[in-house]
């Protein structure tokens, strides 16, 4: 509700710049003998009885009175050459009542006698922007808010100033209105994941209103959701701005999601307290903003570093997986060297028993998760039949390395044995005889 008070506050102030326009010429009189007719001027009302009931309407005070002046003017003159001015009236009357309905519903009749009527895109622009984000028939509502600011931003480039508007005011009227016409282009655009539409329109919105949280929060989203290129830092940029104008539990949600939107593209939070800093008196992304992308490590590099920094009998075995399927041919054999032949005590999950002696196992958690084999074991003898796991189970055995292979990784092991043995059954007793009942 405060938005689209917001809204009509802002109509007024825009629609009061209107007002500076003069009042329509009354209705000339025949020109005397001899002397030239008077040049023509725009909007000229030629019937004085029209002239005075749009003259009357206009010089009431009250808003009411206003409301019931014009509707009765448009009522009675309803193809008016002074039709559009006697509507933008009734806007502003509108609006100083706080009638939403009838603000949007005067708006429309605006757009009826002029399409490009720049005050009254502005109302519709914002009014269901701020609507649907209200929740009231969310989509449709933000699809017609985008529509009118798009179609507002084209009439701002078509439409010459009123002659009778002067320059400074007209300026004014127009830097107001492209704020709310490229902000609601910008989040209808957003919405519907036009990332690179919603940007230039999210873009312009802020450079003309840097402190506009409710258009500075969207930019960061359009640059961030599909994730910051190397040429789309300023995502990181604005929503640190964003960060800073947001007030109340908003500000550490927002602060929150930053930083991790920040770590993620750079790799640690550093910087990120200094970004916050600049952020909050630093309207706009300098020419130079730069933030270093993060590159992880390729596989080999992290089979690399794997090899100095742990010895191979402290690796788990999907370390030594990564390391012979993705390490380079001197880092696989560092690991190889201390693995085959040796016997070694491990767990591994079941995939499959293709006979009492040779079993299909997966020894990583991705391979487990994924259901692929990883190792291919054979035991030393053949596993009792009331000693043999089940498929799908956890398997505590030794093995000792032969070959493998290095993509896809699969480990192959000999002289298999099994760690766990089954319990054995217990003896069954015979059942104690009982002892005859007493005649």
């Amino acid at each position: 509700m405060k938005k689209i008070l917001l809204a009509m506050m802002l109509v007024a102030a825009a629609t009061a710049i209107a007002q500076t326009a003069s009042a329509p010429a009354q209705p000339q009189q025949p020109a005397a003998q001899g002397q030239a007719p008077a040049a023509p001027q725009k909007q000229e009302i030629k019937d004085p009885a029209e002239y005075n009931a749009y003259m009357g309407a206009l010089g009431q005070t009250d808003p009411a009175a206003m409301i019931s002046g014009f509707e009765a003017f448009l009522t009675q003159y309803p193809n008016s050459v002074v039709k559009e001015g006697a509507l933008d009236q009734l806007l502003s009357a509108y609006t100083k009542t706080n009638n939403q309905a009838k603000v949007l519903d005067t708006a429309q009749r605006l757009l009826q006698a002029n399409a490009c009527n720049i005050r009254a895109l502005a109302v519709t622009a914002f009014t269901k922007r701020a609507q649907a984000e209200a929740g009231q028939n969310a989509q449709q509502n933000l699809t017609e808010a985008g529509q009118s600011g798009e179609k507002g931003l084209q009439c701002i480039q078509t439409t010459p100033p009123p002659t009778d508007m002067p320059a400074d005011k007209y300026k004014t009227l127009i830097a107001q209105t492209s704020v709310i016409f490229n902000g609601a282009a910008g989040i209808n655009a957003l919405q519907a994941k036009e990332y690179a539409k919603a940007q230039q329109f999210l873009r312009a919105s802020v450079q003309g209103d840097p402190t506009n949280l409710r258009d500075v929060y969207p930019l960061a989203l359009a640059y961030l959701t599909p994730g910051p290129a190397e040429k789309d830092v300023d995502g990181l940029f604005f929503i640190a701005r964003a960060a800073n104008l947001a007030q109340g539990p908003g500000k550490d949600q927002i602060s929150k999601f930053g930083k991790s939107k920040y770590v993620k593209y750079h790799g640690s939070e550093e910087g990120w307290n200094e970004l916050l800093t600049h952020a909050a008196t630093t309207t706009l992304p300098p020419a130079d903003f730069t933030v270093k992308q993060y590159v992880p490590p390729t596989p080999a590099e992290q089979a690399a570093e794997l090899v100095k920094s742990k010895k191979v009998q402290e690796m788990s075995f999907a370390e030594w997986q990564m390391v012979l399927s993705e390490g380079t041919p001197e880092d696989a054999e560092k690991v190889w060297s201390v693995l085959k032949g040796k016997p070694l005590q491990m767990v591994a999950h079941i995939l499959s028993i293709e006979s009492s002696s040779h079993l299909m196992l997966a020894g990583s958690s991705d391979d487990i998760d994924a259901k692929r084999a990883d190792i291919d074991l054979t035991m030393g003898a053949a596993i009792p039949a009331r000693q043999m796991p089940k498929v799908d189970t956890d398997f505590q055995f030794e093995g000792t390395p032969d070959s493998y292979v290095p993509k896809p990784f699969v480990m192959t092991m000999k002289e298999g044995a099994l760690l766990v043995k089954a319990a054995p059954k217990p003896v069954r007793k015979a059942p104690a005889r009982k002892k005859p009942a007493a005649r």
